[in-house]
This record gives C-alpha cells, structure tokens and sequence, in this order.
C-alpha cells in the first residue's frame, strides 16, 4: 500500500482536492488545523511518502552532492570522502559517490549522470588523461557549482581546493637535506599533472637551492607495481641511492615492497621519505616519515566553499590545506 499512496489516494479518501492535501502537509496557514490533523493521520496510516524526484523537478534541488573520485579505495579519497559525508549528513544533503578508474568516458558518462538526476553540486578529481574540463563547467551553466580537489586542472577559472603541494615537498626535501644524505631518488606519479609538476619543481628547487642537484635523480611511476620495478632496477647499484623520496601512498606502498624484496633495513641501508595522507606511513616499521597532505582536511575545506558557491559566492577561488612534517624512524 506503501508504494501506491498519492497524494490523489489521501484526497480522494478524505473528499478534499489534492491541492488542499498537499497544503496541510506543508503546514500552510490557510489550511485548518482540524483538516491538516485528518491529512497527517491518514498519511501516516498509509505510510505515505513525499515523492523526492517529482519535488527535485519542481524545486530544482536534489539535495544531493554528487562525488567523483578515480578510485574509492585510495586512503586519501576515503578520508576525503568521509569528510564530505559528514559535512553532507549534518546539512541535510545526501552524497553520490561515483569513481573514474582515471578513464575519460566513464568521467563524462559520470557528469552526464549529475545533470539528469540535478544535483546540488559536484566535487571533482579529474582524471589524468582529462585536458578538456569544459564538461565540468557546463555544469555551471545549471547551477551546479563544481569544486575540483587534488587532482585539479590546469585551467584557471575554476574553484580548486588543493593540499600544498608545493610545502610538501618542500619540507620532504629540507629533511632530507638536513639528515646530510647522499643521493636521493625521487618517485613521482604522473607528470601530466598539475599536482606531479608543482611537487617536482618544489622539490628540485629546494636541492638547488642548497647546492645539490647532482645529489638528485628523478623518476616517474603511473602506479605502485611500476614504482616496485624501478626501485629494483635502481637499487641493483647498491651505491645508486641511500634515500627514497615518493610523492605519493601508492608510489610509498610500490618502493616499501621492493625494499622489502631486497631485504634493505631502514634507515640505515636505505631512508625513506613520503608525502602521505598519514594511514600507509603507519603500516611500517619504523613508521615513514612524511609531509602530511590530509585528504580529510581537504574535505572539510571543499565542502566550506561548496555551501558558500551555494549561498551565492561567484568569485573564484584555489584554496590549500597547509602541510607538517611528521617524524618518523624512516629518514
């Protein structure tokens, strides 16, 4: 019965028309009390509920954010995602949750699901191959602000809210420095990324800085099973390198397991040093030592500018969540 109740049902079972059943469902002043006591009863008997798509329609608010991640199973985009829910739940929005796998198609067939189903607003990590953010921004034309994060594009005009990337690798480096190591080898993810470009000239500017770019080597990895490989084939020179920096929780978890493969201690054979949202880090032993990029705090900020988009804000904005070293047994 639950299904079939409309408002047509209550209204038809009372002998009042549809308009003044909806009313004293919304509490409308003109609408007495003894009418809207009888409407409540009886739609409660036939547990009668609120049809949310024909209000979404009608109101052009869905009440519902819609989150777009490569993937849910990254420790950063979780605690990211753990932030936005909370924030969403006490504000009386719902949260969809969509993932890419970093493919283009399925990142369009994901904002093509936001506009048909008018969500309130999108926060977005694009994906890596992504150099058209148009898409994105069309979505603007429809009143749904987007609020790209981490993984944002290069394009100016647009909300990002992003860790510091540069600090990071900044404080990364200068630790590393001040531990007086020899030579360093830098894992960094994909260098197409404006977040793979801000790290790498941070990080190489720090050690010129001081002098020591010969004490530098740089590498890329799209993945942890490649930056695995290229820490083997690197460390077969056992003088090739007495330090590990990654950039990232997935190039850190590919390093630690060929670092375990050649049965390395650490630090003493061999330091490492990450940037990490501050899970994987604890998984070892000694813990890394890494600059903090909190994916919850990150998700605290983007949803502030989120409801400030909602409220009206139409200014521009690319805000960061300042970074910290955390000391570990690593360096």
């Amino acid at each position: 019965m639950k299904h079939n109740t409309t408002l047509k049902k209550i209204s038809s079972i009372l002998d009042i028309s549809i308009s003044t059943v909806s009313r004293a469902l919304k509490d409308h002043p003109d609408i007495s009390d003894k009418t809207k006591k009888k409407v409540l009863e009886l739609a409660e008997t036939l547990e009668y509920e609120p049809n949310t798509y024909a209000i979404n329609l009608r109101t052009n608010n869905s009440k519902v954010f819609t989150l777009i991640v490569p993937n849910i199973t990254n420790f950063f985009y979780d605690s990211f995602i753990s932030a936005i829910e909370e924030e969403s739940r006490k504000n009386g929005y719902s949260l969809m949750i969509l993932q890419t796998l970093d493919d283009t198609e399925t990142e369009l067939k994901n904002l093509k699901l936001c506009r048909l189903n008018r969500v309130s607003g999108v926060f977005a990590c694009i994906s890596p191959n992504t150099t058209d953010v148009s898409p994105f921004l069309k979505l603007d034309e429809l009143d749904i602000p987007v609020i790209f994060f981490d993984k944002v594009p290069a394009y100016e005009e647009c909300n990002k809210i992003c860790v510091a990337d540069t600090q990071a690798s900044k404080l990364a480096a200068e630790a590393i420095i001040q531990k007086g190591r020899k030579k360093t080898f830098a894992l960094f993810g994909n260098n197409n990324l404006s977040i793979t470009k801000k790290r790498v000239a941070a990080f190489t500017a720090t050690f010129e800085q001081h002098n020591m770019s010969n004490k530098l080597v740089i590498d890329y990895a799209m993945s942890a099973e490649e930056a695995r490989n290229k820490t083997l084939s690197l460390l077969k020179n056992k003088k090739a390198a007495d330090t590990i920096f990654c950039m990232s929780d997935e190039i850190l978890t590919g390093v630690m397991k060929a670092l375990q493969e050649l049965h390395l201690k650490i630090p003493t054979e061999i330091a490492v040093v990450s940037i990490s949202n501050g899970d994987i880090p604890k998984l070892y032993y000694p813990e890394i030592t890494y600059a903090e990029t909190s994916g919850y705090k990150l998700g605290k900020l983007a949803f502030t500018r989120m409801m400030a988009c909602l409220s009206g804000s139409t200014f521009i904005q690319e805000l960061t969540v300042e970074s910290v070293l955390i000391e570990g047994g690593s360096l």
